[in-house]
């Protein structure tokens, strides 16, 4: 981070705290109930991506670009989850509130990331949609594995990028005031506002990055779906809309559910209590993950087939195997 540092001069003494203090959840009533709700929600989360991800590599079948996509939103949200929730989990519950101050900023890159991926990926497969039903003859060649890959790969350097930046420019912050962070984890905002040197760098970064994460892949995955809807108003029959429209509604599903509380909580928060931001930001961190398996395993048809065929290969392999 030297690169960072040196924009500050050499006469700048550094006022680093040993740790920070996570102040979150505390003081709220009743919140070691939330903290079992938090709990089964991880472990809905793990056991359905890990469960998606499975049935991904074991069927030959689901080795399409389009869930190239689907594991790796699968894997971000797994990450995700696990990088999360039980770290919250051992700062509250069991009261260790101080963190370090390189951890900190560990745990900050690791959720950032995540974050942010969760919305790319959702872009990638937005684009896997519109290609498949606006050019479904050149689908097989404008959709290949290498190109998955290649889009999928550029997202997460750039959300590595975007987010190293952050955490970056946070290591030139003098900490001389507080080491509190009014937050459920080691979030950047509440981090720069603590700085009481030149914040500007950072506060611009936290201006943009829910631009370049949020509101730049919201509005490519809208306007795809108004080229969508159009389209499909160009076909004749409604049974064929309904179909077509179909392959679209477990897509369209995990965007309501990443893209609204997260707006609502960025339109709204500063007018909301505090602590009330708090769940909201928490929540909408940990729902996606959990919702995300569900929704693909109950609405992509592909994926239903694949566990059955898995289920009925184990039922036949045990019936054989008690047989002899």
């Amino acid at each position: 981070m030297e690169f960072f540092n040196s924009a500050l001069g050499k006469n700048i003494t550094f006022v680093r705290p040993a740790y920070f203090i996570i102040s979150g959840f505390i003081g709220m009533p009743n919140i070691k109930y939330y903290y079992v709700f938090l709990f089964l929600i991880y472990l809905v989360s793990v056991l359905g991506n890990t469960a998606v991800m499975t049935v991904i590599i074991l069927d030959h079948n689901l080795r399409t670009p389009k869930y190239v996509a689907v594991f790796n939103l699968a894997f971000v949200d797994l990450i995700s989850s696990s990088a999360l929730v039980p770290k919250v989990l051992d700062i509250f519950l069991f009261n260790h509130h101080h963190i370090p101050y390189d951890d900190c900023l560990t745990f900050l890159f690791f959720c950032y990331t995540c974050l942010s991926m969760q919305s790319l990926n959702l872009v990638a497969l937005s684009y896997d949609r519109l290609v498949a039903i606006i050019f479904p003859l050149h689908y097989q060649v404008m959709v290949t594995h290498r190109f998955m890959f290649t889009l999928i790969g550029s997202f997460w350097l750039f959300v590595i990028t975007n987010t190293l930046v952050a955490v970056g420019l946070l290591t030139r912050l003098s900490f001389c005031k507080s080491v509190v962070i009014n937050s459920y984890f080691c979030d950047h905002g509440p981090i720069y506002r603590l700085g009481c040197n030149d914040v500007t760098p950072s506060r611009a970064v936290g201006g943009l990055l829910p631009i370049l994460i949020l509101w730049l892949p919201l509005i490519f995955i809208l306007a795809s779906y108004c080229y969508i809807a159009y389209a499909l108003s160009k076909i004749s029959t409604v049974q064929e809309r309904v179909k077509a429209f179909k392959t679209c509604s477990g897509h369209l599903s995990l965007v309501a559910i990443y893209f609204l509380p997260t707006i609502f909580v960025y339109v709204f928060g500063g007018t909301i209590h505090p602590n009330a931001r708090i769940i909201n930001l928490s929540l909408t961190a940990v729902i996606p993950p959990m919702f995300n398996p569900i929704i693909y395993v109950f609405q992509t048809q592909e994926i239903k087939e694949s566990l059955k065929k898995l289920f009925k290969i184990k039922g036949q392999s045990r019936v054989a195997v008690k047989h002899f």
